[in-house]
């Protein structure tokens, strides 16, 4: 059981892209200064590198559009929730519903020259990353106003320098080595975080980008967000070795308290600094924690116990962990706190809404995007031999 000490905390994100100029008067006042916040010392644990700092300097004003950020996420989630279950969104969907801290407390850390590539729980990073809520709530819908025009669905979302959702287990990995490579290759100062899951993290395509990665000193950053449990399978049956934060052998680590926004944000700063100076590759283990099943087909309940997930969402919790800061901290009042979250559930109902009433894709584009641009071949064969769609 993962106690409430070594999650505790929280603190450090912004989505900049989201934060409207309303948003930043209203909370002009309150953010006019820093706060220095001193992270739990069991924060971090590293492997053949230091440990970043644990004191975090960090504005009200960007405490505020963390938190903003974090509730929307989670609101949109539980909104994919209930369209699922509605029978409206159709096929896999992999909610991230409890792991809000990893994707908010990266974006902050990084630039929009740094790269993401993730697995199929991808919908928070797609968000962070400058997607709009309609467009992800009308992807999963298979609807025209879709991020990637109702073709990809649940696992299949993209945004500039974000590399997407990526469907086959641990494939992501070998592929942001190769993103690293290119911005190697090109010159540019900036890291590239794929991540992975604990399922995925025994598969031999891992350790050979690990490999490639260091023997090039790739600006690349191997992201594990051990959630616990691959699909339905607890970590410590499946790998002999769960300190996934030392796996890496040749490559340093560092393991991450997952569930403390502002742990995430030290440790990605740290990681990115360190890739992008050109002292090659880091691993960094997010510990965190899923509250829905691995899938929306899996109830979640058979592989473990419902005082476990209520546990985890007591004690633990990354959006009550913030909250209480905030308030501990005088930045906002209970009322200003109720307000984000009033704002926050009419703009996913807004986008549900917009996503429901956008029409699905035409037939016509269902061949499209299959081939580059002036690579196309003649026609492609359907399901059945007779089934022929030309161009």
């Amino acid at each position: 059981m993962l106690s409430s000490q070594k999650f505790g905390g929280l603190a450090k994100v912004a989505a900049r892209a989201f934060i409207t100029p309303l948003t930043v008067r209203r909370f002009a006042s309150a953010a006019a200064s820093n706060v220095t916040i001193n992270l739990h010392e069991g924060s971090f644990e590293s492997y053949n590198c230091d440990t970043p700092s644990l004191d975090v300097e960090i504005s009200k004003e960007e405490l505020v559009h963390m938190y903003k950020s974090m509730v929307t996420m989670r609101r949109m989630e539980m909104a994919s929730d209930g369209l699922y279950k509605a029978k409206l969104i159709r096929g896999f969907c992999h909610l991230c519903t409890g792991q809000e801290a990893v994707a908010v407390g990266m974006e902050t850390a990084l630039t929009a020259d740094d790269k993401i590539i993730t697995a199929y729980r991808c919908h928070g990073f797609t968000y962070m990353r400058g997607g709009s809520i309609t467009s992800i709530l009308a992807e999963l819908l298979g609807r025209k106003a879709g991020i990637s025009g109702g073709k990809g669905g649940s696992m299949h979302m993209f945004t500039p320098n974000f590399f997407g959702g990526n469907g086959i287990v641990g494939a992501q990995v070998p592929l942001g080595a190769g993103i690293a490579f290119a911005q190697k290759y090109l010159g540019h100062k900036a890291a590239t975080f794929a991540l992975y899951g604990d399922g995925a993290s025994n598969q031999g395509q891992v350790f050979e980008a690990y490999n490639m990665a260091k023997l090039w000193d790739l600006p690349a950053v191997f992201v594990c967000e051990n959630n616990r449990y691959g699909m339905g399978t607890a970590a410590n049956r499946s790998s002999a070795n769960t300190s996934y934060f030392k796996r890496g052998d040749y490559i340093p680590g560092l393991k991450v308290n997952g569930m403390d926004v502002l742990a995430v944000h030290q440790a990605a700063a740290y990681a990115k600094e360190w890739a992008s100076s050109g002292k090659g590759p880091l691993l960094l283990e997010m510990e965190t924690y899923r509250y829905g099943g691995h899938s929306m087909s899996d109830p979640g309940t058979t592989y473990r116990t419902r005082e476990e997930i209520q546990n985890m969402r007591s004690n633990n919790d990354p959006i009550t962990g913030l909250k209480q800061r905030l308030l501990d901290l005088n930045v906002i009042t209970e009322d200003e706190m109720k307000a984000i979250e009033k704002n926050a559930r009419a703009e996913v109902d807004k986008s549900v809404e917009e996503a429901k009433a956008s029409p699905e894709p035409d037939m016509s584009e269902f061949f499209t995007h299959v081939y580059q641009k002036g690579t196309e071949v003649p026609f492609l064969r359907g399901r059945e031999p007779e089934e022929v769609y030309k161009y």
